[in-house]
């Protein structure tokens, strides 16, 4: 039997990008910038519609950055970030030197808890900081309460930062997950739904926010013969190689957020009977991508979180636990944080299955296989 090992996510070849890579090849755009990356933008601005304005970088988090940059955000100015997400969301504010303020997470779709997020922005603001930016996090695809969120975000006159990095095809209520905030973003690691190799992107509400982006994304060069510099600038435009790689992957996007969906479904299955474990699954006006599909362990003493890892782990086959929230990590634990303990549960319960869109079904049986396997034991 082919022990292979089965990756958590792992992105593959359409079979379209050789045609965009031999292209910058033969015009000798092996640089950053360049025509795919103009081509990249505008398919992704013509998939994601109206007002969305792309630009493209080497990150998810050189976008978070730019993103915090674009806004003024500096020295100890406060930006609130969801506390269950991955570092990316988060250390971007230290790379300004401003303070991040966590906050809890909601049980139904796991993301910023919108009575939290109000409870945090009126103590900071009785505290005298007002906070500059709100970070809200699609978590593994599945849209944020957006109209609560952004409810709120106005009320108190804060942008929003719509991190839908994991959440490229996903939508709230018919509008696609990276056209929601003031600004947006989206990753391209090789781990996500389409890939550049390495990649990220900023959305913008209009042209001009984008040209500044670009601008900052070039090391801010100003329009002059020689080189001057009137603000600080940074390194993140994403290659033309790379952006070869994403105008050959967005050929496939469809056929991959629904390989994912299927991934859920071929889960839901599995576990329809087993009340000691439960899939997440979106509902309503929430339409996800399932870049991972996600479950939680009722808290029992034959099976649990690390039971079901390590068994997956004997088997060759990736498994995850869920984000460890921000507030406990070392590096953000001296910072203010809002809530109970809905995301530390979630951690502590959640595992992350094997969810990529190329599995074979021999490679659906090893996993079925471990589950059942495990399952039996319990019952046993």
């Amino acid at each position: 039997m082919n022990n292979k090992r089965i990756f958590l996510s792992l992105s593959q070849q359409s079979g379209f990008e050789q045609k965009y890579i031999q292209k910058a090849l033969d015009d000798n755009w092996i640089t950053s910038g360049g025509p795919n990356v103009d081509d990249f933008e505008e398919v992704l601005e013509n998939y994601l519609g109206a007002e969305s304005h792309v630009t493209a970088l080497n990150s998810g988090t050189s976008a978070i950055h730019l993103a915090l940059v674009s806004l003024g955000v500096g020295i100890d100015d406060e930006v609130i970030c969801q506390s269950l997400t991955f570092s990316a969301s988060a250390n971007p504010i230290l790379y300004q030197t401003a303070i991040p303020v966590f906050v809890d997470s909601e049980p139904e779709t796991w993301n910023i808890c919108p009575e939290q997020l109000e409870i945090a922005i009126c103590d900071r603001i009785r505290k005298g900081k007002k906070p500059k930016a709100i970070i809200a996090v699609h978590l593994y695809g599945n849209p944020y309460k957006a109209d609560e969120i952004h409810k709120i975000a106005e009320r108190y006159q804060i942008p929003v930062i719509e991190d839908s990095a994991e959440a490229l095809g996903s939508s709230y209520k018919g509008k696609k997950c990276g056209t929601l905030g003031t600004f947006s973003i989206l990753s391209f690691n090789g781990n996500k739904i389409i890939t550049t190799s390495g990649g990220g992107a900023l959305i913008s509400k209009s042209k001009k926010a984008k040209e500044k982006a670009i601008f900052y994304a070039t090391q801010s060069k100003d329009e002059a013969v020689h080189y001057q510099h009137s603000e600080i600038g940074y390194n993140y435009r994403m290659s033309n190689i790379c952006a070869g790689v994403g105008l050959g992957q967005m050929e496939v996007l469809d056929k991959n957020i629904d390989s994912r969906i299927k991934m859920n479904h071929f889960y839901k299955a599995i576990f329809k009977n087993v009340k000691e474990i439960e899939l997440f699954q979106t509902k309503g006006v929430f339409f996800s991508n399932y870049w991972l599909s996600t479950i939680l362990i009722k808290e029992n003493k034959s099976i649990t979180p690390e039971t079901l890892r390590l068994a997956f782990e004997n088997a060759n086959i990736e498994c995850r636990p869920i984000w460890k929230p921000m507030h406990l990590q070392p590096v953000f634990s001296r910072y203010p944080y809002y809530g109970g303990n809905v995301a530390e549960n979630l951690f502590k319960r959640g595992l992350c299955l094997p969810s990529g869109s190329h599995l074979t079904e021999e490679e659906k049986d090893r996993i079925k296989k471990v589950i059942h396997n495990l399952l039996n034991n319990y019952k046993s």
